[in-house]
């Protein structure tokens, strides 16, 4: 199938037809701000538990473990209130999902948004199962969120709402069932209140129940950059094997958040040429390729990526339609759909958010022989440098960044060489060779625990 190999997308009349009625229609309105509706979020989880027939299929999954892979295993929804620095009360819902847990206990982390609801969190849980399982980790999926908009929030207000929130899941977390983790809009500072709520409930020092946590609490060197370095060893990976130079390739990133921002400034580094990046004011763009950290210092001063010198304003969707050798989605969920997965120019795409392509778009692409490196390899850096801090605090170590970085570096080449091989020897695209080397793993894990009439 042509995914292995690279080329160019072609003309449009060439596109795969696709029906409105695959994704719901607010994703086509590519100029109005995201609504994840409920309606949304549950057509999100569909379209991700979608992509298991073709490897049930292919792999022959026994039935007991394809009935346990197509649910959470817990699914908790609470309610936190939150004394507002004006004397008022208010209510967020909240959600905390594990899936399946065969491997090993839950690891996810936790976002803060407005649109935040049960079936974007599932959603995100069994990406999370899977992408463990791709890069070996001795976790299953879990994820949480709370329904806030955390930029109306006071510094004290959202303390609040962190401790409310491990107040509420206390009784289903901790460093052998299910470890938090920063996520959208919440960051190392937000992961300290949280351990520190958490150890007054239990009394103890647990810093392994959550990572991400500063430095000064046992959180761990290079896990601030890790998704984004992480990221970067993928397409590297990628790069190497199609023998791609990194000074010859054009890169325009969609997202200039903590993990597009470190892709970004070390993909730079290392020669690729950034040409454009974009946040949820429009996007910057330089065909000789951009001053990340001008663009950086920008962003810091306004708010605001169109604002920087380093090159001109263009907007979201502009970018995404840009003529670019690889196109490094590190947004949010379902960007790039039925309905604008036409104006796809890239020659290739680096999923560093979690489900940025469609199903029905990820097909599309397919059939053009675009490559597309998926989320649940080319994102795991995250969660393979939280690993490590679990590590290192369950066993009373610091390492330095250096060797955080080095074994980071090591894994991915091991587990995502592992995907690319395969990919290759199989002929399949890179999706479904990381979503076969994660689910067999975790169907084997399954089946070995037995009380199966027919345990093979």
């Amino acid at each position: 199938m042509g995914n292995a190999k690279t080329k160019k997308a072609k003309s449009k009349n060439q596109t795969a037809k696709t029906t409105n009625s695959q994704v719901p229609q607010k994703q086509a309105e590519k100029t109005a701000p995201r609504t994840l509706t409920p309606e949304i979020g549950a057509a999100l989880f569909e379209d991700a538990r979608s992509r298991l027939e073709d490897v049930f299929k292919a792999l022959d999954i026994h039935a007991d473990a394809q009935a346990r892979l197509m649910q959470p295993s817990l699914s908790l929804q609470v309610s936190i209130p939150v004394r507002m620095d004006d004397g008022s009360l208010k209510a967020f819902p909240a959600w905390r999902v594990h899936y399946d847990t065969s491997l090993g206990p839950a690891k996810g982390g936790v976002r803060f948004h407005p649109d935040v609801n049960q079936h974007e969190v599932t959603t995100l849980s069994f990406w999370m199962a899977v992408k463990c399982a791709v890069v070996g980790l001795p976790y299953g999926g879990g994820k949480g969120g709370i329904q806030v908009d955390a930029k109306a929030l006071s510094s004290l207000e959202r303390e609040r709402l962190a401790r409310g929130y491990i107040r509420a899941i206390a009784d289903i977390m901790g460093p052998d069932r299910d470890i938090p983790a920063p996520d959208v809009n919440t960051d190392a500072t937000v992961m300290g209140w949280m351990i520190d709520e958490y150890e007054q409930i239990v009394r103890a020092k647990v810093p392994a129940a959550i990572t991400g946590k500063p430095l000064p609490l046992g959180g761990s060197p290079g896990r601030v950059a890790a998704t984004g370095r992480g990221a970067l060893k993928v397409l590297d990976l990628w790069a190497e094997r199609e023998k791609r130079q990194p000074e010859e390739t054009t890169v325009a990133v969609q997202g200039f958040g903590n993990a597009a921002y470190h892709f970004a400034r070390l993909a730079s580094e290392r020669g690729y040429r950034i040409v454009a990046v974009s946040d949820t004011t429009g996007a910057c763009y330089h065909s000789d390729g951009l001053d990340i950290e001008a663009v950086k210092q920008a962003k810091s001063n306004s708010g605001k990526v169109t604002d920087s010198q380093a090159g001109k304003a263009m907007t979201g969707d502009e970018l995404l339609a840009l003529d670019v050798d690889v196109l490094a989605l590190a947004a949010l969920e379902n960007q790039i759909h039925c309905d604008n997965v036409h104006e796809v120019k890239a020659g290739a795409i680096l999923e560093i958010a979690n489900g940025p392509l469609t199903s029905d778009a990820d097909q599309t692409l397919a059939k053009r022989n675009v490559p597309v490196l998926p989320d649940v390899l080319a994102n795991t850096g995250g969660v393979i440098v939280s690993y490590f801090e679990w590590l290192q605090n369950r066993a009373g170590e610091k390492w330095s960044e250096a060797q955080v970085n080095e074994r980071l570096d090591a894994l991915l080449s091991e587990e995502a060489g592992k995907v690319l091989t395969r990919a290759g020897t199989e002929d399949i695209t890179y999706r479904q060779a990381a979503y076969r080397q994660g689910i067999e793993r975790i169907a084997a894990a399954i089946m070995a625990r037995g009380n199966c009439q027919d345990c093979r």
